[in-house]
């Protein structure tokens, strides 16, 4: 079994130089736009905003960016059956809305580098839910690996729930049921794929979102609270384009080029990345705790995915 480093050295062998040098470079900064998403929120929170009104901000600023991605994928393909319809929002709603507003909901109250290894935990989710959908067998070493994971994520939880109160396992829980309906989403997602390919699906279903959550705050807000500070009109526009829309091109890209498993074992840095401007950005503190939990997350889901 290789590790990560000589891993990529054997598929960077394989692939002609520039392209797999481009499609880890691709790799790594789309696992770091993504990671900034949680430190944005933060900064945001600071100002005042609640979940509801930072994830709307987000969306509004996202949906002209995920249609055209839409309608450019969409070029010269057959044109959306009202089956796609029904599924893109279905999708749209799982996989973007639900997983978005309980994401930042669970922010609200568990800092960053918590929520992006609960998050982290998304493939031993999508394994334990193949078990039940599609009736996958998986080996014992999985389910190890899969144990090792989520003890690294507890270890880290009890740290913050010790030192911050009740509160923490609210935020946790959220950002557990995120990461739960964002599973379900890549679950489902499978036979739509092979219909309308990856590009247009991902426009599709997160324009869909961003009018779940547009619809979201106008239920639930009035429409005075999107006056916000400049601050927060700044970080949202960095949050929807850079840490969303560009986060997706750049991981799309780079799956083109060296594939979804290394791209997959690339994106063990955003973790690291999230933990880092936590650390730097928001002052988060960085205990042996979360150092060793963190270590065990990563190990367990490369073990579980690899494995596979």
């Amino acid at each position: 079994m290789c590790d990560l480093g000589v891993c990529v050295m054997s598929f960077v062998t394989s692939l002609p130089r520039r392209t797999a040098w481009t499609g880890i470079a691709l790799a790594v900064a789309g696992a770091m736009a993504f990671s900034g998403k949680a430190i944005l929120a933060k900064l945001m929170y600071r100002h005042g905003v609640d979940a509801v009104t930072v994830v709307a901000w987000r969306m509004l600023m996202s949906l002209p960016l995920f249609a055209l991605m839409a309608i450019w994928a969409g070029r010269g393909k057959p044109p959306l059956t009202r089956q796609d319809v029904i599924a893109s929002a279905g999708l749209g709603f799982c996989g973007y809305y639900a997983s978005s507003m309980l994401d930042f909901y669970g922010l609200m109250y568990i800092s960053a580098s918590l929520e992006r290894l609960i998050l982290y935990l998304g493939p031993t989710l999508v394994m334990g839910l193949s078990v039940v959908w599609f009736k996958r067998p998986v080996r014992r070493r999985q389910w190890a690996a899969a144990a090792l994971s989520y003890t690294g994520a507890m270890a880290v939880f009890g740290h913050e729930l010790g030192h911050q109160g009740p509160q923490v396992a609210l935020g946790a829980a959220l950002v557990f049921a995120s990461a739960v309906t964002y599973a379900i989403y890549q679950l489902a997602c499978g036979e739509v794929v092979k219909r309308l390919g990856s590009l247009r699906l991902t426009g599709l279903a997160s324009s869909a979102a961003c009018v779940w959550c547009l619809l979201h705050f106008v239920l639930v807000k009035p429409l005075g609270a999107l006056v916000v500070p400049t601050p927060v009109l700044a970080l949202s526009a960095l949050n929807a384009v850079a840490c969303t829309v560009v986060a997706v091109l750049l991981v799309m890209m780079a799956i083109e080029r060296i594939g979804p498993t290394l791209n997959a074992q690339i994106s063990m840095i955003g973790p690291i990345s999230t933990i880092g401007l936590g650390v730097w950005v928001l002052d988060e503190p960085f205990t042996p705790w979360l150092l060793l939990g963190t270590a065990l997350v990563l190990t367990g889901v490369t073990l579980a995915t690899r494995w596979r």
